[in-house]
């Protein structure tokens, strides 16, 4: 016996989910429990199987199609002609007509139908959970001149990002014209707060990142460094690279150091150890704005020089 695998996702542009490939890795799984042998077709963009249109039909006598739902028609009914010499399963179908109408299968274990609905198998599927990044880049800064590198930093980010299994979330922080939906300063933090590390060129990003205890990938895209190191270095983060000395192996160690528990943990410290100076800056503020309020209401002088006064205090 050696079966033969199929779904929506055997055909080319026929809408195949992320639940379709779940639900035929389940069946795989069971498959490989009874000792089955089997195949899976795919069609484009999938790849890891065999095209059904060319393959030795005889070598199979059994077809699991799985997922989706299902009618009679093309391009399904074609596949289920070609192979009718096999027992046919139906498993975790949406059947579209009744089933006492119109039903191919020899056994049919229907998500749904006129007759029976049962959970969807997806449920079953056990496949690990990949990193969810956050790209927070930005846009090109002309008030640096030929010093931006923000082409070349893009490039790179996307090389890194195509060589990592990763959910990536693009998250734009400017709010005057937003290119991810976003509209409010909350609705940019616990986007961000919720990512498990984010790669990013903005000031922002690795303020916000840091704040909330995920691990970002500081890529200043100013060579020779600007606001975005400076930020990176006044904070303590240590995952930062320079426009100028991009390196995709670099970047690859760095994206996954800032993945581990670790970096979490030190990106909630580095944020807490920014705190003093800021508190120190309050109490900077609020001296100097009271000061001020002092010496205008005790002398009558003109504003002017009072502000003069005060905000040339010491730090």
């Amino acid at each position: 016996m050696k079966a033969l695998v199929a779904g929506w996702f055997s055909f080319e542009q026929m809408g195949a989910t992320a639940g379709d490939l779940m639900a035929a890795d389940v069946v795989g799984d069971w498959l490989r429990e009874a000792g089955v042998p089997f195949d899976r077709a795919t069609a484009r963009p999938f790849s890891g199987g065999v095209d059904w249109r060319v393959v030795d039909h005889r070598a199979y006598t059994l077809l699991v199609f799985v997922c989706g739902p299902c009618g009679n028609g093309e391009p399904l009914t074609g596949l289920l002609d070609v192979f009718r010499h096999c027992r046919r399963v139906g498993v975790d179908l949406s059947m579209l007509q009744p089933v006492g109408e119109w039903n191919p299968f020899d056994l049919l274990l229907e998500r749904d139908s006129d007759r029976a609905t049962r959970p969807d198998l997806s449920l079953l599927c056990r496949q690990p959970k990949v990193p969810v990044v956050g790209l927070c880049l930005v846009h090109p800064q002309r008030e640096y001149g030929c010093r931006g590198r923000h082409a070349e930093v893009e490039t790179a980010v996307r090389r890194l990002l195509a060589a990592r299994e990763a959910a990536v979330v693009p998250i734009d922080t400017r709010l005057d014209e937003n290119a991810t939906g976003l509209r409010t300063p909350a609705e940019v933090e616990s986007l961000i707060a919720r990512m498990d590390l984010l790669v990013t060129t903005r000031l922002h990003g690795v303020v916000l990142a840091l704040k909330n205890g995920v691990p970002p990938l500081v890529i200043d895209p100013i060579a020779g460094g600007a606001k975005v190191s400076r930020q990176a270095e006044v904070l303590g983060w240590p995952a930062v690279t320079g426009a100028d000395a991009l390196d995709d192996e670099a970047l690859r160690r760095a994206f996954d150091l800032c993945s581990t528990s670790a970096a979490r943990v030190m990106a909630r410290a580095c944020a807490e150890s920014g705190l003093p100076a800021l508190y120190r800056a309050k109490e900077q503020f609020l001296k100097a704005t009271a000061l001020g309020q002092t010496l205008s209401a005790g002398t009558g002088d003109d504003p002017g020089e009072v502000d003069s006064h005060w905000l040339n205090t010491s730090p």
